[in-house]
Protein backbone atom coordinates (compact mmCIF):
# COMPACT_ATOMS: atom_id res chain seq x y z
CA UNK A 1 0.00 0.00 0.00
CA UNK A 2 1.24 3.30 -0.53
CA UNK A 3 2.21 5.81 1.82
CA UNK A 4 -1.01 8.24 1.39
CA UNK A 5 -3.19 5.22 0.89
CA UNK A 6 -1.85 4.01 4.30
CA UNK A 7 -2.46 7.47 5.77
CA UNK A 8 -5.69 8.10 4.12
CA UNK A 9 -7.08 4.10 5.45
CA UNK A 10 -5.56 5.02 8.60
CA UNK A 11 -7.72 8.37 8.91
CA UNK A 12 -10.88 6.37 8.28
CA UNK A 13 -9.80 3.90 10.88
CA UNK A 14 -9.18 6.60 13.37
CA UNK A 15 -11.95 8.63 14.97
CA UNK A 16 -11.76 12.68 14.64
CA UNK A 17 -12.36 13.27 17.78
CA UNK A 18 -10.17 11.49 20.70
CA UNK A 19 -11.67 9.68 23.75
CA UNK A 20 -11.80 13.01 26.09
CA UNK A 21 -13.59 14.95 23.07
CA UNK A 22 -10.64 17.48 21.74
CA UNK A 23 -10.57 17.13 17.75
CA UNK A 24 -7.60 15.79 16.52
CA UNK A 25 -5.81 18.67 14.75
CA UNK A 26 -5.53 19.15 10.81
CA UNK A 27 -2.00 18.16 10.67
CA UNK A 28 -2.46 14.93 13.19
CA UNK A 29 -0.62 12.23 11.51
CA UNK A 30 -3.21 9.39 11.61
CA UNK A 31 -0.74 6.27 10.51
CA UNK A 32 2.20 7.35 12.95
CA UNK A 33 -0.84 7.10 15.74
CA UNK A 34 -2.30 4.48 14.64
CA UNK A 35 1.09 2.48 14.04
CA UNK A 36 2.12 3.83 18.14
CA UNK A 37 -1.78 2.92 19.49
CA UNK A 38 -1.46 -0.89 18.30
CA UNK A 39 1.61 -1.81 20.37
CA UNK A 40 0.46 1.02 23.59
CA UNK A 41 -3.34 -1.24 23.70
CA UNK A 42 -1.71 -4.15 24.46
CA UNK A 43 0.40 -2.53 27.09
CA UNK A 44 -2.73 -0.55 28.33
CA UNK A 45 -4.55 -4.04 28.60
CA UNK A 46 -2.32 -5.45 30.95
CA UNK A 47 -1.86 -2.61 32.76
CA UNK A 48 -5.81 -2.69 33.26
CA UNK A 49 -5.48 -6.32 34.92
CA UNK A 50 -2.97 -5.32 37.02
CA UNK A 51 -4.30 -2.40 38.89
CA UNK A 52 -7.84 -4.06 38.57
CA UNK A 53 -5.56 -7.10 40.94
CA UNK A 54 -4.11 -4.18 43.10
CA UNK A 55 -6.68 -2.24 44.08
CA UNK A 56 -9.78 -5.25 43.98
CA UNK A 57 -11.55 -5.31 47.68
CA UNK A 58 -9.63 -1.55 48.87
CA UNK A 59 -11.83 1.24 48.58
CA UNK A 60 -8.88 4.00 48.55
CA UNK A 61 -5.51 4.32 47.00
CA UNK A 62 -2.46 4.85 49.32
CA UNK A 63 1.04 5.44 48.52
CA UNK A 64 3.32 2.72 48.76
CA UNK A 65 6.19 1.95 46.49
CA UNK A 66 4.90 -0.36 44.72
CA UNK A 67 2.04 2.17 43.66
CA UNK A 68 4.35 4.21 42.90
CA UNK A 69 6.14 1.87 40.45
CA UNK A 70 2.55 0.71 38.85
CA UNK A 71 1.55 4.74 38.51
CA UNK A 72 4.88 5.20 36.64
CA UNK A 73 4.00 2.67 34.56
CA UNK A 74 1.18 4.55 33.79
CA UNK A 75 -3.29 4.01 35.53
CA UNK A 76 -5.80 2.79 33.24
CA UNK A 77 -7.85 5.46 32.80
CA UNK A 78 -10.95 3.86 34.58
CA UNK A 79 -9.09 3.96 37.31
CA UNK A 80 -7.28 7.22 36.83
CA UNK A 81 -10.13 9.41 38.91
CA UNK A 82 -10.03 7.24 41.78
CA UNK A 83 -5.94 7.02 41.97
CA UNK A 84 -5.43 10.74 41.94
CA UNK A 85 -7.79 11.47 44.17
CA UNK A 86 -5.83 8.98 46.49
CA UNK A 87 -2.00 9.48 46.30
CA UNK A 88 -2.49 13.62 46.18
CA UNK A 89 -4.27 13.49 49.93
CA UNK A 90 -7.79 15.06 47.61
CA UNK A 91 -9.73 12.09 48.63
CA UNK A 92 -8.81 12.66 52.69
CA UNK A 93 -9.43 16.33 52.35
CA UNK A 94 -13.15 15.85 50.71
CA UNK A 95 -13.61 13.20 53.24
CA UNK A 96 -13.12 15.74 55.52
CA UNK A 97 -14.89 18.66 54.66
CA UNK A 98 -18.15 17.45 53.67
CA UNK A 99 -20.50 19.99 52.36
CA UNK A 100 -17.73 22.36 51.99
CA UNK A 101 -17.41 22.45 48.08
CA UNK A 102 -21.65 23.01 47.94
CA UNK A 103 -21.07 25.86 50.58
CA UNK A 104 -18.00 27.79 48.96
CA UNK A 105 -20.88 27.86 45.71
CA UNK A 106 -23.74 29.23 47.82
CA UNK A 107 -21.03 32.00 49.33
CA UNK A 108 -21.06 35.72 48.55
CA UNK A 109 -20.66 36.86 45.59
CA UNK A 110 -17.36 38.70 44.06
CA UNK A 111 -17.56 40.17 41.03
CA UNK A 112 -14.06 40.90 39.82
CA UNK A 113 -13.81 36.96 40.25
CA UNK A 114 -16.48 35.70 38.79
CA UNK A 115 -16.01 38.12 35.29
CA UNK A 116 -12.25 36.64 35.34
CA UNK A 117 -13.29 33.38 35.30
CA UNK A 118 -16.07 34.27 32.72
CA UNK A 119 -13.86 36.35 30.08
CA UNK A 120 -11.85 32.60 29.84
CA UNK A 121 -15.03 30.07 29.75
CA UNK A 122 -14.80 30.33 25.59
CA UNK A 123 -11.26 30.34 25.62
CA UNK A 124 -11.15 27.13 27.02
CA UNK A 125 -10.72 24.31 25.08
CA UNK A 126 -12.33 25.60 21.82
CA UNK A 127 -11.46 22.49 20.05
CA UNK A 128 -13.22 20.13 22.81
CA UNK A 129 -16.92 19.09 21.60
CA UNK A 130 -17.58 18.98 25.28
CA UNK A 131 -17.02 22.50 26.22
CA UNK A 132 -18.89 23.83 23.49
CA UNK A 133 -22.02 25.51 24.07
CA UNK A 134 -24.12 23.42 21.75
CA UNK A 135 -22.89 20.04 24.08
CA UNK A 136 -25.07 18.56 26.30
CA UNK A 137 -24.57 18.35 29.27
CA UNK A 138 -21.92 21.20 27.90
CA UNK A 139 -19.07 20.91 30.62
CA UNK A 140 -18.25 25.21 30.64
CA UNK A 141 -21.09 25.39 33.49
CA UNK A 142 -18.79 22.73 35.92
CA UNK A 143 -15.57 24.95 34.93
CA UNK A 144 -17.25 27.82 35.92
CA UNK A 145 -18.46 26.21 39.60
CA UNK A 146 -14.95 24.71 40.00
CA UNK A 147 -13.22 27.55 39.54
CA UNK A 148 -15.30 29.71 41.26
CA UNK A 149 -15.61 27.96 44.32
CA UNK A 150 -11.34 27.26 44.55
CA UNK A 151 -11.67 31.36 43.79
CA UNK A 152 -13.91 31.64 47.16
CA UNK A 153 -11.68 29.03 49.09
CA UNK A 154 -8.14 29.97 48.05
CA UNK A 155 -8.52 33.94 48.10
CA UNK A 156 -4.61 34.83 47.80
CA UNK A 157 -5.00 32.85 44.36
CA UNK A 158 -8.60 33.99 43.05
CA UNK A 159 -8.34 33.44 39.84
CA UNK A 160 -4.81 32.76 37.66
CA UNK A 161 -5.17 32.22 33.87
CA UNK A 162 -4.09 29.02 33.36
CA UNK A 163 -6.07 27.38 36.19
CA UNK A 164 -8.65 26.95 33.37
CA UNK A 165 -7.14 24.55 31.61
CA UNK A 166 -6.22 22.37 34.65
CA UNK A 167 -9.53 22.35 36.07
CA UNK A 168 -10.84 21.41 32.68
CA UNK A 169 -8.37 18.35 32.25
CA UNK A 170 -9.36 16.95 36.02
CA UNK A 171 -13.38 17.52 34.80
CA UNK A 172 -13.02 15.57 31.46
CA UNK A 173 -11.18 12.87 34.00
CA UNK A 174 -13.07 12.87 37.42
CA UNK A 175 -16.54 13.67 35.69
CA UNK A 176 -16.91 14.38 38.98
CA UNK A 177 -17.34 18.83 40.25
CA UNK A 178 -16.51 17.84 43.91
CA UNK A 179 -13.52 15.65 43.26
CA UNK A 180 -12.61 18.24 40.07
CA UNK A 181 -12.15 21.21 42.86
CA UNK A 182 -10.45 19.03 45.68
CA UNK A 183 -7.87 17.86 42.82
CA UNK A 184 -7.14 21.60 41.92
CA UNK A 185 -6.78 22.19 45.17
CA UNK A 186 -4.20 19.68 45.66
CA UNK A 187 -2.15 21.11 43.27
CA UNK A 188 -2.65 24.17 43.60
CA UNK A 189 -2.40 24.56 47.21
CA UNK A 190 0.12 21.85 47.87
CA UNK A 191 1.66 19.99 44.28
CA UNK A 192 2.81 23.72 42.66
CA UNK A 193 4.30 25.88 45.43
CA UNK A 194 2.65 29.65 45.09
CA UNK A 195 2.36 29.21 41.02
CA UNK A 196 -0.74 30.74 40.41
CA UNK A 197 -0.83 33.52 43.13
CA UNK A 198 -0.51 37.24 42.31
CA UNK A 199 3.21 37.80 41.92
CA UNK A 200 3.49 34.37 40.60
CA UNK A 201 7.33 33.41 42.79
CA UNK A 202 7.22 29.69 43.11
CA UNK A 203 6.52 29.86 39.05
CA UNK A 204 9.50 32.45 38.18
CA UNK A 205 11.67 30.58 41.01
CA UNK A 206 10.98 26.61 38.80
CA UNK A 207 11.95 28.54 35.60
CA UNK A 208 15.19 29.91 36.93
CA UNK A 209 15.62 26.60 38.48
CA UNK A 210 14.99 24.73 35.43
CA UNK A 211 17.61 26.99 33.73
CA UNK A 212 20.22 25.95 36.73
CA UNK A 213 19.69 22.33 36.31
CA UNK A 214 19.91 22.91 32.32
CA UNK A 215 23.64 24.40 33.22
CA UNK A 216 24.61 21.56 34.80
CA UNK A 217 22.98 18.89 32.70
CA UNK A 218 22.76 20.56 29.47
CA UNK A 219 25.53 23.50 29.19
CA UNK A 220 25.81 23.77 25.60
CA UNK A 221 21.75 24.83 25.78
CA UNK A 222 22.78 26.84 28.93
CA UNK A 223 25.33 29.14 26.59
CA UNK A 224 23.39 29.32 24.09
CA UNK A 225 20.53 30.61 25.52
CA UNK A 226 22.51 32.93 27.65
CA UNK A 227 24.54 34.33 24.22
CA UNK A 228 21.02 35.36 22.82
CA UNK A 229 19.86 36.37 25.81
CA UNK A 230 16.73 34.25 26.03
CA UNK A 231 15.02 34.04 29.01
CA UNK A 232 13.59 30.60 30.49
CA UNK A 233 9.97 32.53 31.10
CA UNK A 234 9.93 33.36 27.35
CA UNK A 235 10.21 29.41 26.39
CA UNK A 236 8.99 27.62 29.17
CA UNK A 237 6.11 29.83 30.91
CA UNK A 238 3.81 27.76 29.65
CA UNK A 239 4.82 24.08 30.42
CA UNK A 240 4.50 25.16 33.82
CA UNK A 241 1.33 27.42 34.00
CA UNK A 242 -0.71 24.91 32.14
CA UNK A 243 1.18 21.89 33.24
CA UNK A 244 1.92 20.77 29.76
CA UNK A 245 -2.10 21.08 28.32
CA UNK A 246 -2.43 22.05 25.32
CA UNK A 247 1.42 21.80 24.63
CA UNK A 248 1.64 17.94 24.85
CA UNK A 249 -0.51 15.29 23.34
CA UNK A 250 -3.60 14.49 25.93
CA UNK A 251 -2.41 10.91 26.53
CA UNK A 252 1.07 11.92 27.47
CA UNK A 253 -0.24 14.64 29.65
CA UNK A 254 -2.19 12.82 31.82
CA UNK A 255 0.53 10.04 32.24
CA UNK A 256 2.56 12.88 33.28
CA UNK A 257 0.28 13.87 35.57
CA UNK A 258 -0.53 10.40 36.90
CA UNK A 259 3.45 10.98 38.19
CA UNK A 260 2.69 14.56 39.30
CA UNK A 261 -0.10 13.57 41.55
CA UNK A 262 2.23 11.11 43.03
CA UNK A 263 5.72 12.19 43.38
CA UNK A 264 5.03 16.54 43.51
CA UNK A 265 6.52 19.42 41.31
CA UNK A 266 10.04 17.41 40.63
CA UNK A 267 8.30 15.33 37.67
CA UNK A 268 7.52 18.98 35.47
CA UNK A 269 11.37 19.32 35.77
CA UNK A 270 11.92 15.71 34.34
CA UNK A 271 9.99 16.33 32.04
CA UNK A 272 11.24 19.58 30.67
CA UNK A 273 15.28 18.24 31.08
CA UNK A 274 13.95 15.18 28.45
CA UNK A 275 12.52 17.33 26.27
CA UNK A 276 15.65 19.48 25.66
CA UNK A 277 17.92 16.79 26.13
CA UNK A 278 16.64 14.41 23.59
CA UNK A 279 16.62 17.68 21.32
CA UNK A 280 19.75 19.31 22.35
CA UNK A 281 20.86 19.08 18.85
CA UNK A 282 18.55 20.20 16.99
CA UNK A 283 17.88 23.47 19.62
CA UNK A 284 21.59 24.13 19.17
CA UNK A 285 21.17 24.87 15.21
CA UNK A 286 19.51 28.09 16.51
CA UNK A 287 21.56 31.20 15.16
CA UNK A 288 18.54 33.64 16.58
CA UNK A 289 16.88 34.81 19.59
CA UNK A 290 13.77 34.23 17.36
CA UNK A 291 15.11 30.48 16.10
CA UNK A 292 15.78 29.62 19.57
CA UNK A 293 11.91 30.36 20.51
CA UNK A 294 10.82 28.43 17.58
CA UNK A 295 12.73 25.15 17.99
CA UNK A 296 11.28 25.04 21.76
CA UNK A 297 7.80 25.06 20.23
CA UNK A 298 8.92 22.48 18.20
CA UNK A 299 10.20 20.19 20.10
CA UNK A 300 6.75 19.45 21.72
CA UNK A 301 5.61 17.69 18.75
CA UNK A 302 6.42 14.88 16.42
CA UNK A 303 6.46 11.36 17.60
CA UNK A 304 8.73 11.08 21.22
CA UNK A 305 5.96 12.77 22.74
CA UNK A 306 3.10 10.88 21.09
CA UNK A 307 4.79 7.41 22.42
CA UNK A 308 3.99 8.28 25.82
CA UNK A 309 5.24 5.52 27.03
CA UNK A 310 8.34 5.32 25.87
CA UNK A 311 8.45 9.02 26.85
CA UNK A 312 7.67 8.44 30.42
CA UNK A 313 10.07 5.74 30.79
CA UNK A 314 12.85 8.33 29.05
CA UNK A 315 11.88 11.17 31.83
CA UNK A 316 13.29 8.52 34.73
CA UNK A 317 16.60 7.60 32.95
CA UNK A 318 17.45 10.68 30.75
CA UNK A 319 17.88 13.57 33.41
CA UNK A 320 19.61 11.42 35.67
CA UNK A 321 19.76 11.98 39.25
CA UNK A 322 17.03 14.76 40.54
CA UNK A 323 16.71 14.37 44.01
CA UNK A 324 14.16 16.84 46.18
CA UNK A 325 16.90 18.21 48.08
CA UNK A 326 18.56 19.59 45.01
CA UNK A 327 15.49 21.50 44.04
CA UNK A 328 15.03 22.31 47.40
CA UNK A 329 18.51 24.05 47.57
CA UNK A 330 18.39 25.53 43.84
CA UNK A 331 14.95 26.83 45.01
CA UNK A 332 16.31 28.33 47.90
CA UNK A 333 18.88 29.93 46.05
CA UNK A 334 16.80 31.00 42.74
CA UNK A 335 13.88 32.57 45.16
CA UNK A 336 16.24 34.40 47.11
CA UNK A 337 17.73 35.87 43.63
CA UNK A 338 14.68 37.20 42.62
CA UNK A 339 13.12 38.60 45.73
CA UNK A 340 16.77 40.60 45.55
CA UNK A 341 16.18 41.99 41.99
CA UNK A 342 12.83 42.99 43.28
Amino acid sequence: MEPAERAQAARDRVPRIDPYGFERPEDFDYAAYEEFFSTYLVILTRRAIKWSKLLKGSSSVQKSMTVKRYIRKGVPLEHRARVWMGVSGAQAQMDRNPGYYHRLLQGERNDSLEEAIRTDMNRTFPDNVKFRKSADPCLQKTLYNVLLAYGHHNQGVGYCQGMNFIAGYLILITKNEEESFWLLDALVGRILPDYYSPAMLGLKTDQEVLGELVRTKLPAVAALMDGHGVLWTLVVSRWFICLFVDILPVETVLRIWDCLFSEGSKIIFRVALTLIKQHQAFILEATSFADICEKFKEITKGSFVTECHTFMQKIFSEPGSLSMTTITRLRESCRAKLLAQG
